[in-house]
């Protein structure tokens, strides 16, 4: 009975979401073909896999996204844990049934599992990761996702795991729970997915620091439910002041912090609960950015603000986009009180970031509202976008941008992230061989490098090293670096070490010149010379006796711009404080000069 209740409820699921989908036919063919891989797959939960791919889709399908990104949502796991030629051939029926686009999105997607390998052996060892060996993993899933899709649908697909890690034994749990806080926590954050960013958080502080999460719940419920009674009592009369000025507003509510962003905060004050005044934040939403500063004038108004507490992040909105004003007041017997304020796009910019810009139903104007998200995607011009929204359909109604599915994360173009076998990143240049890597590790790793092994398999030196790649060098001290490596080596670092050991090792040697090419040397030397000596002499012999307006024996200086010779055709310009400055004639200085003074310029000539 049970069983048939979970069923229904799943084609219910189903059917909701082809009947939101412009592609309805996809929808239904990715549903049916993950069905079928998934029959047998079931997570430690007891459920067949179908039914947290289908919580994903419905994610995706709510956030508004189109179906190409709905459908691979549905198709996400179906290669998880699979040997090599299993996971061959279902790729194969993947790309046989929906094309290459959805194939490489799920390939990519399955590459995640490698940035797992670091954070699990520095579990196991227990060690700390630094702050730039965790942003060097953030780094390499940007790299290796390569797809803005494939980023979006890992973390949502994480957040429906992270519902379900008590399943999991608890060594398990604590690596799913310190994945998510270091590497897509901080993600979702930069993306502007706020609401699963929030989720992330939450449910791995859960499990990772159970005892301070439960000390927290325990401890914030009194903060919570008495500031929510007190935001109750100022709610009304927040709305008397707005309808009083005539300010139109789409709605007023609050938003709880969430716990793990708590307990950030109470660890800076020293536990101190009355110190964090956007434990419950009051939200004004209204209908444009003018609306907004009025908004604040009003409520500045009425409640004494604290001016150091005043944020304008719609003149200057935040890294990942997010656009609000924030300002803080003392309002009913002055207690302290956060107020947020902003237009509706602002709101739905901070739950779901660039999906409510690139969203496959809203009708946006990408030229405007791409610029602000610059930042996350340097590869489309401003030209592309206007290009891609002139698109017209049969009908002549505009086209809706399927935005996701040009969509590249190429932030790192010019990089590639490997592994050393202890988990530790060594980030590389494009294009870079195992000797870069050895050379990166350690110079003497580098110049004793015997072999390397890439993923277990032995590879050339040469071979062409990829994200995600684990690599291990075999060292040999009686081998020495070899001219030929500087074929292929890429960075600076392993070219320099190579040629520096190469010339060490190189004999010295002398070179005798013949004894014919030491008598020419010597004859053009002498020649040289000899016309040196002779361009002397003659500026010796000319005379450098200067006649100003045919008067000789007058003091005159030497222009430095033209440097005028005894063969120029020379002028004077008479200074007010100095001697008379010669120039050619065909000096620039002059002209000017001799255009704006004319009544300075003298005649000169030489004898």
């Amino acid at each position: 009975m049970q069983q048939q209740g979970v069923r229904l409820q799943k084609m219910n699921e189903i059917q909701k979401i082809i009947k939101n989908s412009s592609n309805p036919k996809l929808i239904e063919d990715a549903f049916e073909f993950a069905k079928e891989a998934y029959k047998e797959k079931r997570r430690l939960s007891g459920e067949n896999y179908i039914e947290h791919a289908l919580r994903v889709a419905s994610a995706l399908d709510k956030m508004g996204l189109d179906p190409l990104t709905v459908a691979f949502g549905l198709l996400h796991d179906v290669i998880d844990d699979m040997p090599a030629p299993t996971k061959k051939n279902e790729l194969s029926g993947v790309e046989k049934k929906f094309g290459k686009e959805i194939t490489n999105l799920v390939e990519k997607i399955s590459d995640l599992n490698k940035i797992r390998y670091s954070l699990a052996i520095n579990l196991k060892e227990k060690k700390t990761l630094a702050k730039e060996k965790v942003e060097n993993l953030r780094m390499m899933f940007l790299a290796i996702a390569g797809d803005l899709r494939v980023i979006l649908i890992e973390l949502v697909s994480r957040l429906d795991g992270l519902n379900f890690l008590h399943y999991l034994p608890e060594e398990q749990q604590k690596l799913y729970a310190i994945e998510t806080l270091q590497i897509f926590a901080p993600t979702a954050n930069r993306l502007g997915l706020s609401g699963i960013r929030r989720n992330l958080e939450d449910l791995s502080f859960s499990y990772l620091f159970p005892k301070r999460f439960k000390w927290l719940k325990d401890n914030i419920k009194e903060e919570y439910e008495e500031k929510e009674k007190y935001l109750k009592k100022i709610l009304p009369q927040l709305k008397k002041h707005l309808k009083k000025e005539r300010l139109k507003f789409v709605d007023i509510n609050y938003r709880a912090k969430s716990y793990w962003s708590t307990y950030q905060k109470l660890t800076k004050h020293n536990m101190s609960f009355d110190k964090i005044h956007d434990l419950i934040a009051l939200r004004i939403i209204v209908k444009d950015i003018k609306d907004c500063y009025k908004t604040l004038g009003i409520i500045h108004k009425y409640y004494k603000p604290i001016s150091e507490e005043i944020n304008d992040y719609i003149a200057k909105p935040k890294s990942n986009g997010y656009r609000s004003l924030h300002t803080t007041v003392f309002c009913e017997k002055d207690r302290i009180t956060e107020i947020q304020i902003r237009t509706e796009e602002m709101q739905k910019e901070a739950e779901y970031g660039v999906c409510a810009h690139w969203s496959y139903k809203e009708k946006i104007n990408l030229k405007n509202e791409g610029e602000k998200f610059k930042w996350i995607n340097p590869i489309r011009s401003q030209g592309e976008l206007e290009k891609i929204q002139k698109k017209q359909t049969s009908n002549g109604v505009k086209e809706i941008p399927e935005f996701w599915k040009t969509f590249k994360v190429d932030f790192f173009l010019n990089q590639v992230f490997t592994f050393t076998p202890k988990g530790d990143v060594i980030v590389l240049a494009k294009g870079s061989t195992p000797i870069d890597f050895a050379y990166a590790v350690h110079s003497d790793i580098g110049s004793h490098c015997e072999s390397a092994k890439v993923g277990g398999k032995i590879v050339p030196l040469s071979h062409i090293l990829e994200n995600g790649d684990v690599i291990e060098i075999t060292v040999n001290k009686n081998k020495k670096p070899s001219k030929d490596w500087l074929r292929f080596v890429k960075t600076s670092l392993a070219k320099s070490q190579i040629k520096k050991t190469v010339a060490q090792d190189e004999p010295s040697f002398s070179f005798t010149i013949p004894r014919f090419i030491k008598k020419k040397i010597f004859e053009i030397t002498e020649k040289v010379k000899k016309r040196k000596e002779e361009k002397i002499q003659i500026k010796k012999e000319k005379p450098r006796e200067i006649y100003l307006a045919g008067q000789k024996g007058i003091m005159v200086n030497m222009a430095k711009c033209c440097n005028p010779q005894p063969e120029d055709e020379v002028k004077a310009y008479l200074t007010k404080h100095r001697a008379a400055v010669l120039h050619k004639t065909s000096c620039e200085n002059f002209q000017k000069l001799a255009k704006k003074f004319p009544e300075k310029i003298i005649s000169a000539s030489w004898k």
